[in-house]
């Protein structure tokens, strides 16, 4: 069992508040979510409103397709919010 894992940092300096953040953190999950067989979570910087940290992970039978999937993913994730990828930690297990 290969497990990969990865913990993505966004700016987003036009958020202006929590409520706003919420909704663009929460609609990037969901699409995520629904696009790849990932679990993904908001897992860090929850009470500041122009940064988030989102969490994701998959579990597979080889390295290549657990580095594959951590890839796609966090293009994804890149390509589909106005936030800006700030950095990102990936690590397959």
């Amino acid at each position: 069992m290969v497990i990969g894992i990865c913990e993505a940092t966004f700016r987003a300096e036009w958020v202006t508040n929590l409520k706003e953040k919420r909704m663009v953190v929460k609609s990037l999950i969901e699409r995520t979510r629904h696009k790849f067989n990932a679990a993904v979570a908001e897992v860090g910087r929850q009470e500041e409103h122009k940064m988030f940290v989102i969490g994701f992970a998959c579990v597979t039978n080889e390295t290549r397709h657990a580095d594959e999937m951590l890839r796609n993913i966090l293009d994804f994730m890149e390509n589909n919010t106005e936030a800006e990828l700030v950095s990102a930690e990936r690590e397959i297990l």
